[in-house]
């Protein structure tokens, strides 16, 4: 193998002063976790980067399950040398060689962290750049827009060489921006706003509503296998909470006038969630609420619902276009669970008409006439089922047992 480590580089977290120390520790901690299936994997933790040492093994996987994680901006393929010339310059040679085929033109960058390295940056550039000049043929030098850059970065621990990288997942380590519960339907949107809430450095726990008979345990372990798919980015484990919701929602059927009801059963969701949040120590909702996709997505429908609650609703795709949102989604791996032909309980007792521009105090007046509505909020917290999804393990039951 020519490349024997990984340069993981931080991207976002770079930036954050006093911070930076917890940021780094808690990518550090993400990172460990995420190489525990990679056997005689060496990792150390430096100011600006985590390095680790393949020790024979392939670098795809590995690379693979690092783009996952948030808070990293790039990762190199990289040969270590010691901090001496010439070795820096064969070693320079070795990772050119190696990206070069089928390409014309190369630059060196060279970086000295290490200060008593005789040689500055400026001069490093010149010495292995000459160096790869002589032992080449067909190359020549561009420093504006290279078909390959060889970074040369000679640290205390040695010199890393790479001219190969890929990138990062960015954004902020799991774990630095506290806990939110994301409400999630099964549908295309609110995996990917869970995705992109994590990514601002968010833990989730999800929430979804399950209205048997009418929705099915398909419809459920649909969900279930979304929170999995969502695992590979949460840093280790998601909770998964599922709200027995039919008889609530056969109560707004009997008692709330059609055109309020989705408006009404959107007020009931958002309690049981702020209550499900303050039990889990949760700071906010997050949702895959999308600005006039549906009637309870209006500016009036939110207005109309939001009112229940003053925890700060989180809403990561509202400006998207349904592209967009579904390119994501193919990406991070969730659109073929999420099209499966399930309902859930957003999609039962659909009225023909829902109100788009509800009134936020003809639905106070509406929720009144469901006078044991605190009793059926407080029955349905109660009785929440929380899994535990982990990355890597297998739900009890998959999608194919229930086939």
């Amino acid at each position: 193998m020519i490349y024997d480590h990984l340069v993981v580089r931080y991207g976002e977290l770079s930036l954050k002063g006093k911070n930076r120390r917890h940021f780094e520790s808690q990518l550090f901690e993400t990172v460990k976790r995420k190489m525990r299936p990679f056997q005689g994997l060496n990792m150390s933790k430096h100011f600006d980067r985590i390095v680790i040492e393949l020790n024979g093994q392939s670098y795809e996987p590995i690379v693979k399950s690092l783009q996952d994680i948030f808070g990293i901006h790039s990762i190199s393929l990289a040969v270590r040398a010691e901090n001496d010339l010439e070795a820096i310059q064969k070693a320079a040679l070795i990772a050119l060689n190696e990206a070069i085929e089928g390409k014309k033109t190369f630059k060196v960058t060279g970086k000295r962290s290490l200060k008593s390295f005789p040689v500055n940056s400026m001069q490093l550039n010149q010495e292995v750049g000459g160096y790869l000049l002589r032992n080449t043929e067909g190359l020549t030098v561009d420093v504006h827009n290279p078909d390959v850059n060889v970074k040369v970065e000679v640290k205390d621990t040695g010199t890393y060489i790479s001219s190969k990288s890929f990138e990062g997942a960015g954004g902020l380590p799991i774990g630095v921006g506290g806990k939110a519960m994301l409400m999630l339907s099964g549908g295309i949107d609110s995996p990917v706003a869970g995705y992109l809430t994590m990514k601002r450095g968010v833990r989730i726990e999800g929430v979804h509503f399950h209205s048997p008979p009418f929705t099915s345990e398909r419809a459920k372990q649909k969900v279930i296998d979304l929170t999995q798919e969502l695992t590979r980015y949460s840093g280790g484990k998601i909770k998964l909470h599922v709200v027995p919701f039919t008889k609530i929602q056969q109560t707004i059927k009997d008692k709330i006038p059609s055109s309020y009801s989705m408006t009404i059963m959107r007020r009931v969701m958002l309690r049981i969630t702020e209550r499900l949040a303050e039990n889990n120590h949760a700071m906010a909702i997050a949702n895959g609420e999308n600005l006039g996709q549906v009637a309870s997505q209006t500016m009036h429908s939110m207005y109309a619902i939001n009112e229940v609650t003053n925890m700060p609703i989180l809403r990561p795709v509202i400006t998207m276009d349904k592209l967009e949102i579904m390119n994501i989604s193919h990406r991070i791996g969730t659109y073929d669970i999420s099209i499966r032909p399930y309902e859930d309980c957003c999609t039962i007792f659909l009225p023909s008409a829902p109100k788009t521009k509800p009134k936020r105090e003809k639905a106070i007046r509406f929720e009144k006439n469901i006078e044991n509505l605190e009793e059926l909020i407080e029955e349905a917290v109660n009785d929440v089922e929380t899994l535990i999804l982990e990355e890597g393990k297998s739900t009890d039951e998959t999608f194919d047992d229930l086939l």
